[in-house]
């Protein structure tokens, strides 16, 4: 088997340079989804159902798209690249559309909100999902684990460009108010700029990254020159998925706690942090906003420092310890932000998420990807998107009961609905804050059973 090359940091850094754009328009999408859905009608109570069409989303295409990109060739986008191009054109059109909804269809806006959510989504898991697979065909394994902390602290710096863009736009002299049943200007203007930058970054990957062609990569990934010219003989999605390996099966459990606290705290955020804003009867729902776009782009910038020193702390006391110690942060970071009243001191334990979000983007993929047979290495991450997917539908069948059972015990359904304005918030604000304890816990389960997972290379 010949070893891959190896590729200067540029070269690495322009694997995942598009991953930029994705990550600006999913962070759009997750810090403002919610409220745009709400301004178009939907209560606290069904938010998480909304939310469920994203994990669907990934459940199904990233799966599918892995496998299809598994094996395609094309002589002038390589085998990654067709998808990701298509991905981008389709995200940054649903980016587009996703303000304007109650334009598209006026007589019933969150209908067409919901679709286009649904739309947004299938669309950055097309794209997500290839930007995987690259680092894991073109790098080597010595080389595999700073890919994934590169494109790592890429997300991060999309995460958190997303996340500002409303407040950047506010400073800018956009409006950050509307009508009701608008969605506000600095929003909407946010979601433009967002797709924009999403289709030009995707495009530097596109024009400067060289695949390798399928003779290549075959001895690249120990096939023989017999085995490359059949690729007829390669083995199904079924096959692959009754064979993952058992290091997947174990990453798995920790996923399903780490990605279960993220999922609410997507959710919940914006009804969390709304009690800062209340003075007296009134609410300030613009600024509320505005500030979870702020604490969203937060917790990516320590994201993005720990990205880079982890590496380094990764070769010297193994993945497993740094794993575990980035998810602990998060813990603390969940609970603590569900105590928490000032919108300042809000930051604080927003960094510790942050630390815990740099570990769940690095360090499960670099453990897997040497583990895993390369030449499937499409359809084995789509299949690991399962462990992403999975604890966010769970969270979104569950959170709608959760949130009931609190407001339940907190204040009794009768005089809960009797709430309204600041005084409803305020009470939302508060079953919020269970959420984020609950989250807390999860995440401390995460880190515990990063101890169950065995390292392990795969055997070629």
């Amino acid at each position: 088997m010949r070893k891959k090359p190896k590729l200067s940091f540029w070269q690495i850094w322009n694997l995942s340079f598009g991953f930029l754009g994705v990550q600006i328009g999913y962070s759009l999408q997750n810090s403002n989804t919610s409220s745009i859905l709400q301004v178009f009608g939907a209560d606290l109570s069904s938010l998480s159902y909304f939310w469920l069409m994203a994990p669907i989303a990934g459940l199904v295409v990233q799966p599918i798209v892995g496998m299809f990109s598994d094996n395609t060739w094309s002589k002038r986008l390589g085998r990654r690249k067709p998808y990701i191009l298509f991905g981008a054109i389709i995200s940054a059109i649903a980016l587009v559309l996703m303000p304007n909804c109650n334009k598209l269809l006026a007589f019933a806006p969150l209908v067409m909100g919901a679709l286009v959510f649904l739309f947004m989504d299938l669309s950055f898991n097309i794209t997500m999902q290839p930007f995987r697979a690259l680092v894991t065909d073109m790098l080597d394994d010595s080389q595999k684990t700073e890919g994934f902390v590169i494109q790592t602290f890429l997300i991060n710096l999309g995460s958190i460009i997303g996340a500002l863009l409303p407040l950047i736009m506010t400073w800018i002299g956009v409006s950050d108010t509307a009508p009701q049943g608008d969605v506000a200007a600095h929003i909407a203007w946010s979601y433009y700029a967002g797709a924009a930058i999403l289709l030009a970054t995707v495009l530097v990957t596109i024009f400067t990254v060289k695949e390798y062609p399928p003779k290549e990569f075959a001895e690249y990934s120990g096939a023989s020159e017999q085995e490359a010219a059949r690729p007829e003989e390669k083995k199904s999605f079924w096959q692959l998925l009754k064979t993952v390996p058992k290091t997947m099966l174990e990453l798995g459990v920790v996923q399903f706690f780490s990605w279960a606290a993220l999922f609410l705290m997507w959710n919940y955020l914006k009804p969390l942090i709304t009690r800062s804003f209340i003075v007296g009867d009134t609410i300030n729902l613009g600024a509320a906003q505005t500030w979870t776009g702020v604490l969203n782009a937060v917790y990516p910038i320590s994201a993005c420092i720990a990205s880079l020193l982890m590496t380094r702390l990764s070769n010297k006391f193994g993945s497993k310890p740094v794993y575990s110690a980035t998810l602990l942060c998060g813990a603390i970071g969940f609970i603590w932000l569900g105590f928490a009243h000032n919108q300042y001191e809000q930051m604080i334990p927003m960094l510790f998420i942050g630390i815990a979000w740099a570990g769940i983007l690095a360090m499960p993929y670099s453990i897997l990807s040497k583990a895993i047979d390369g030449r499937a290495s499409g359809t084995y991450m789509g299949i690991f998107n399962f462990t992403v997917v999975i604890p966010q539908i769970c969270m979104g069948i569950l959170g709608g009961a959760m949130v009931s059972l609190i407001r339940n015990a907190a204040f009794g359904k009768g005089a809960y609905m009797a709430l309204d304005g600041a005084a409803k918030a305020a009470a939302d604000s508060r079953i919020a804050a269970c959420i984020f304890i609950i989250a807390g816990v999860f995440m401390l389960l995460a880190s515990l059973f990063v101890g169950i997972v065995k390292e392990k290379n795969a055997t070629k």
